[in-house]
């Protein structure tokens, strides 16, 4: 039996695909064609935009705002408290286009901006720019997304 908790209060797109075992909280808003993951989380009063894919396995915590065309890859945590155990909390933003992968955790208040790359493994404590990649613990810039999205050609070509 393929058990998943969907809040009757929470709204999903048109051809969305939530995967076995997920947690979709109250309050979700998730936009048209959008992938998730087996043993995703996805806490109360966030936004995913359209044509987004979040892996397994991955943390979405309470007031995350997530644009579209956004890929978050497998075992990615977001946290919405910057100083455990606070009552007050802030989610994590990742504008549109951004790529967030394996593993990465991104702390409470961060801003991921539009067409920014998060490297497996990288812990973010501050705000990205738009069109950066970075790397590392914690997260620094390292190049531009225009140079990632070269990289990424030239590896698919060989």
């Amino acid at each position: 039996m393929i058990i998943n908790f969907i809040s009757d209060k929470a709204k999903i797109g048109e051809n969305s695909k939530i995967w076995h075992f997920s947690y979709i909280g109250h309050d979700v808003e998730i936009g048209n064609n959008v992938s998730i993951g087996s043993l995703v989380h996805i806490d109360y009063n966030v936004k995913v935009g359209d044509n987004t894919k979040i892996e397994g396995q991955a943390y979405i915590p309470p007031l995350s705002r997530i644009g579209k065309n956004v890929f978050i890859g497998p075992s990615v945590v977001l946290t919405n408290d910057p100083y455990p155990m606070c009552n007050k909390m802030i989610g994590v933003t990742i504008k549109d286009n951004a790529i967030i992968q394996a593993r990465a955790v991104i702390k409470a208040g961060v801003t991921i901006g539009e067409n920014s790359v998060v490297s497996m493994g990288a812990v973010v404590t501050r705000d990205v720019p738009e069109n950066s990649v970075v790397i590392g613990v914690p997260a620094t810039i390292r190049y531009t997304r225009e140079e990632y999205d070269k990289k990424q050609r030239r590896w698919k070509e060989s």
